[in-house]
């Protein structure tokens, strides 16, 4: 008598409808969840950019006067002069706030 250890075709496509009906169900919510990411996201870097404005005055005594200023005295890095979303970070009298042309 044979043994033979395998899947069958019919196994294999029912394995592949299971994964199929997982992706469908699983990509919608994951993209549906990206804009509140991105937005929590934003309103991290900002508080992190807003402590790290408080450190330039601490050390400085006054605010910088753009973002440029925190790149240039190694506070923040280029990238972080814009949120995850695209949105860009703006500095006025020591307030960092969110731009809100898109």
């Amino acid at each position: 008598m044979k043994n033979e250890s395998g899947f069958t075709l019919i196994e294999m496509m029912i394995v592949l409808v299971v994964i199929s009906i997982l992706l469908l169900v699983t990509i919608p919510n994951i993209t549906k969840h990206n804009s509140k990411i991105n937005t929590t996201g934003c309103e991290a870097l900002t508080k992190m950019v807003q402590a790290e404005v408080q450190s330039f005055f601490m050390e400085h005594r006054e605010y910088p006067k753009d973002m440029d200023a925190l790149v240039d005295e190694q506070y923040i890095i280029s990238e972080q002069k814009t949120c995850p979303n695209g949105s860009e970070l703006i500095l006025t009298n020591g307030l960092v706030t969110v731009s809100t042309d898109e």
